[in-house]
């Protein structure tokens, strides 16, 4: 990700859990993420500060490419597409939505539709808009575990179904993929006693699929058949996404917190 220059915010699609929302920009970089609340401190927040503010990003090694992003149908599942003329690559994430539970989960999924492909990720958090600072340890080759020293918030952990690597403060991967190859990584919060630190492909797969099948047993419930039935559905799951589970209100935007302008007072 560009270390110099936010992103649009037009150039942002939104995922979430009914607790908060992480933005992510066409480059499949979260670059804004609020945790465990919509109204906690961020722990991604890259769109305000490029240098502090910290992101998530995975980065294909490709030049000249191309990048759609699109939701998959009737739900809020992200899937960002990077084609060049050899290679065509998916990222797909998600939040699973888990009622009654204090644990917030982004999972990302890496495919490769055509060509090999290299990628670089890059999981760097921020505490408290980046006002605190933190450590990670090496749990196994598979996860990093990123705590404040004073142990101020929950455990917060980046588990990759590919090897993980320190850098400073932050964690790192580089892996290539064979065409139809596909990885994993979870970054999550909130997490119990001995949670699992290896990503089971089947664990990803089911949560892949009850979060599909949630939000699309939510749209069915619309009645509306006209012309902009898309359009009406995808505003529905976007006023869904932004609608917190523990209080029943909905918040007034995904970008609430961000600035009228970089360095001005107003929201």
């Amino acid at each position: 990700m560009p270390k110099t220059a936010s992103h649009p915010i037009e150039d942002h699609g939104v995922i979430g859990d009914l607790h908060t929302v992480a933005l992510v920009n066409t480059r499949a970089t979260i670059d804004f993420l609020c945790l465990p609340d919509f109204d906690s401190a961020t722990m991604f927040a890259a769109l305000l500060d490029p240098l502090k503010g910290g992101h998530f990003s995975i980065s294909p090694f490709i030049e000249g490419d191309r990048r759609r992003q699109m939701y998959l149908p009737d739900t809020n599942i992200l899937v960002t597409r990077y084609l060049s003329e050899n290679a065509v690559a998916e990222i797909t994430d998600f939040m699973p939505v888990d009622p009654g539970h204090d644990r917030h989960r982004v999972v990302r999924t890496v495919h490769s539709v055509k060509g090999q492909m290299r990628f670089r990720v890059q999981c760097c958090p921020r505490f408290d808009y980046g006002r605190k600072s933190h450590v990670a340890h090496q749990l196994n080759a598979h996860a990093i575990e990123f705590t404040l020293q004073d142990h101020a918030c929950p455990t917060v952990r980046l588990i990759g179904r590919t090897p993980l690597e320190i850098n400073g403060p932050d964690g790192e991967s580089a892996f290539s993929l064979d065409p139809g190859e596909e990885v994993s990584f979870i970054f999550e919060w909130g997490v119990g006693h001995n949670p699992p630190l290896r990503i089971a492909e089947e664990t990803v797969r089911r949560e892949f699929s009850d979060t599909s099948a949630y939000w699309r047993n939510w749209a069915a419930q619309s009645t509306y058949q006209g012309r902009w039935r898309e359009m009406v559905a995808r505003s529905a799951l976007l006023l869904k996404l932004l609608t917190s589970e523990k209080h029943g209100s909905i918040i007034a935007a995904p970008s609430f917190g961000l600035p009228e302008q970089l360095g001005g007072v107003r929201n």
